[in-house]
């Protein structure tokens, strides 16, 4: 069973949800903050899909996600950057998603009109524990 307060870290991280079940060292998540964290990471694979990021991207877990001409989006949460020195953090990975070129602007990546909603759910996907 996950115990906080690492759990409440990892659920708050995914996706900024507010988690009541946190309240000490042996308290856990409840069942619907899991319910809420695992909706959120569904959410974002369909984003992923819909915005159609498997074009120029590897992502695992993405149907016909390979593309190659994005790095590959393997094992993000455990990267220390996202790219051009920006700390990966589920905040910034929301950034770099609506707004590439304001992040870095000679970027290839394109702004794609990622709704707000539809970035954090592709963060939380992407930070998820593979």
């Amino acid at each position: 069973m996950i115990r906080a307060p690492a759990a409440c870290l990892q659920f708050a991280l995914l996706g900024g949800l507010v988690l009541a079940g946190c309240a000490g060292p042996d308290a856990g998540p409840t069942d619907a903050t899991v319910r809420a964290a695992r909706a959120e990471v569904q959410h974002g694979a369909l984003a992923l899909q819909r915005y159609g990021c498997g074009a120029c991207h590897r992502i695992p877990g993405i149907a016909a996600a390979d593309g190659v001409v994005g790095p590959p989006l393997v094992d993000m949460a455990r990267r220390v950057y996202i790219g051009r020195g920006l700390a990966n953090t589920p905040q910034n990975m929301v950034r770099w998603i609506r707004a590439p070129q304001a992040v870095a602007p000679l970027s290839a990546m394109p702004d794609m009109n990622v709704t707000p909603t539809d970035a954090h759910a592709m963060a939380a996907y992407l930070h998820r524990s593979e």
